[in-house]
């Protein structure tokens, strides 16, 4: 089992008197049952999994649950959403319980918790693994910060990305992991160098079948799924892309209404994420179309049966997931937007910070040329906050400092564990300073 950095906040949140329950979501199979019966042995564990048993759960009353069960892991509860009053109750009456909630879906996110637990509940999501977590060998591993998260949360000294990335171990593995996750994704169970290629590709399969005819089933009650599979197929294709529900409802022959439907059933539960456009400057003909990208780059593949190269729109999507994941992760306060003009201009991530912004470009290139930073330049005249800095990514091995304001560098130099964390002006070895690592 990896490490997973999320455990650590988990752990902290559990220990205070906000975190008498909290409500733990993640797309099917990313680890959150592993995660939690490990790291809380002493809860006991119920899972809703099974329909002859959940009517027993749902018939408990309150002083049942605290006599049976006052601290507890409830999987799937959203198959039960009744249990969501049952948990309130016992909440409200008995200071000494505490539960963690499981789901596979937001909709744990969704009204029932807003309307009943609010106030009550501490909401986390579980992803795929980070690049960080891939490296480690056993759940209690610490978990590095990336040189992104590091330079986001530590004053944003620019040294921390200096190096020579082919003279350096750290970097030599994390390329290995982020070939791994181009090809194949970050799902826990298939992140396994004595895995065959074969082996993983049929777990994929596996797993898609197994989300159409669980999670898909269960959100939406379809008694045919090819259409879903269409529409799903069809934003596969287009990950990566701006979002055309039109063209996508033609390519799945589906209704437009039935588009944002289907949509709507992959982004809660993690399938896919959606970025947001930037258009604050009404000033400035801004595209207002929102991004499409899979959060899995093995799972979006294994939709399309897709083996060879990578495309230049996966590779953006890959990389826009994985920061994705490390800043949810990291519960620094960042929103990520991408921001585009009527005349072609584009920045494929924006991350705004409450001091301003970070523009990140993404070239899938092994050699960066001056022109790749062209949309990277004079973005002032954009935004209504600072340009903190910009980033041009790509397989470049170099470290590249195109001017003072935009460097260039590899992703796997910026999103590996950069085996090292930055204390002020110098470095220490990763793990050294971080108490609060999971298993601790």
């Amino acid at each position: 089992m990896k490490a997973r950095a999320i455990f650590r906040h988990i752990l902290r949140k559990s220990e205070s008197r906000f975190g008498r329950i909290i409500a733990l979501t993640g797309a099917r199979q990313t680890g959150k049952t592993t995660l939690v019966k490990s790291g809380f042995p002493e809860h006991d564990y119920i899972s809703l999994e099974d329909p002859v048993t959940r009517p027993e759960y749902a018939a408990l009353s309150a002083v049942q649950w605290r006599e049976r069960y006052p601290v507890a892991i409830l999987d799937e509860v959203q198959k039960v959403p009744t249990l969501i009053e049952s948990v309130k109750a016992v909440y409200d009456i008995y200071p000494e319980t505490r539960y963690i909630l499981l789901g596979s879906s937001q909709i744990l996110l969704m009204e029932k918790v807003r309307e009943s637990l609010a106030g009550r509940v501490s909401l986390m999501e579980l992803y795929p693994l980070t690049l960080p977590e891939m490296t480690t060998k056993s759940w209690t591993d610490p978990v590095a910060d990336s040189r992104l998260v590091q330079w986001l949360n530590n004053g944003r000294d620019l040294r921390i990305f200096d190096g020579m990335p082919l003279g350096d171990q750290g970097y030599a593995r994390d390329t290995r992991h982020f070939d791994q996750y181009l090809r194949f994704g970050a799902m826990p169970a298939i992140v396994d160098a004595e895995l065959k290629d074969d082996e993983k590709r049929e777990w994929l399969h596996d797993y898609i079948r197994t989300y159409l005819q669980r999670d898909v089933r269960d959100l939406a009650n379809l008694r045919d799924l090819d259409p879903f599979v269409r529409a799903q197929k069809a934003l596969a294709g287009l990950t990566g892309e701006l979002l055309n529900i039109n063209n996508l409802a033609r390519m799945a022959g589906i209704t437009a209404k039935t588009a944002k439907r289907f949509l709507s059933y992959l982004e809660i539960s993690y399938q896919v994420l959606l970025l947001r456009p930037w258009f604050r400057n009404v000033k400035k003909r801004l595209v207002k179309s929102p991004k499409i990208h899979f959060l899995d780059p093995g799972i979006q593949r294994a939709i399309l049966g897709r083996r060879g190269q990578i495309t230049g729109a996966e590779f953006e999507s890959a990389v826009v997931a994985e920061i994705y994941k490390q800043l949810k992760n990291s519960r620094l306060p960042v929103e990520c937007f991408h921001l585009r003009t009527a005349d072609g201009r584009k920045v494929d991530l924006l991350l705004e910070t409450e001091e301003g912004f970070v523009a990140i470009e993404i070239k899938l290139t092994d050699r960066i040329a001056a022109t790749d930073a062209r949309h990277l330049r004079n973005l002032a005249d954009l935004l209504d906050k600072p340009l903190l800095h910009s980033l041009l990514l790509s397989n470049d091995p170099g470290v590249h400092r195109i001017d003072d304001h935009i460097t260039a560098m590899p992703v796997a130099w910026l999103l590996g564990d950069g085996g090292r964390r930055w204390v002020g002006s110098r470095t220490a070895p990763t793990g050294t300073t971080d108490k609060a690592a999971a298993g601790s």
